[in-house]
């Protein structure tokens, strides 16, 4: 365990080294004068969900899926034809409720 004495300035700022720059930390205080740093990480509310064992899993087996499906082009033409025809589909299906609408009438 290192030991070091470190001055408090005037405005109450203490210099822990270099090597601590830009890091977060989490002070904890478990009497008066006794003071615990430790290292943190933060994580923000919105993601607090990723950190879950069902989003873990989720990710692991994406991450997995992804490594034996590489990735390649995309034919936009045939995904035009995908959505067109399939929303030629679906007009028709609502075409046929409102016939029947005006039929029942």
């Amino acid at each position: 365990m290192k030991s070091a004495v470190k001055f408090i300035g005037s405005s109450g700022q203490i210099s822990l080294g270099k090597e601590y720059a830009g890091q977060r930390i989490l002070i904890e205080e478990p009497e008066p004068g006794v003071w615990l740093l430790r290292t943190a990480s933060v994580v923000p509310h919105n993601e607090i969900w990723l950190h879950t064992p069902e989003a873990k899993k989720a990710l692991g087996e994406s991450l997995a899926w992804a490594a034996t499906n590489p990735a390649r082009a995309s034919d936009l033409s045939a995904l035009r034809k995908t959505l067109h025809n399939g929303a030629n589909k679906s007009a028709g299906k609502t075409e046929s409720v409102s016939a029947r609408r005006t039929r029942s009438k």
